[in-house]
């Protein structure tokens, strides 16, 4: 089996419940868990909020997310065109905010990687983020 999404919003801390549970309902074709279901808008949850608070900064603008299912892989990429991160490696350390402002925790990659199997990340100072997670489905019987 093999389906795709998109789904183009604006960058506006409502919008992160929505995201989150129209990528839930997507993946139900593949009759997943409870918990995998859970484990997924945790991740997309984390990803959009960093995108809205990082990202654009708490201004308004566009945030994509792409969803494919292939076979039982379900691959999402929460995308935006914000300010982009200039060490990747540096912004997935466990507790590293840039807000610490915000009295944000600094947990949001280690959260994504914890709920899904494989989390990468691109980014470009000045051009933006892409944050792609995959997760293989074990389909329940019904």
């Amino acid at each position: 089996m093999r389906n795709e999404m998109r789904l183009e919003f604006d960058s506006i801390s409502a919008n992160e419940a929505f995201a989150r549970v129209t990528v839930a309902a997507f993946m139900t074709q593949m009759n997943p868990s409870m918990e995998e279901v859970a484990d997924v808008k945790t991740a997309v949850s984390e990803a959009v909020t960093n995108a809205i608070i990082h990202g654009y900064l708490g201004e308004v603008h566009k945030i994509v997310i792409t969803g494919e299912i292939e076979d039982d892989w379900l691959r999402i990429t929460v995308e935006d065109k914000g300010t982009g991160i200039a060490d990747i490696e540096k912004a997935m350390e466990p507790l590293y905010t840039t807000r610490p402002e915000l009295e944000r925790s600094g947990m949001g990659f280690l959260f994504m990687e914890a709920f899904m199997d494989e989390v990468q990340v691109e980014s470009e100072p000045g051009k933006g983020t892409a944050v792609h997670m995959k997760k293989r489905i074990k389909s329940q019987e019904a």
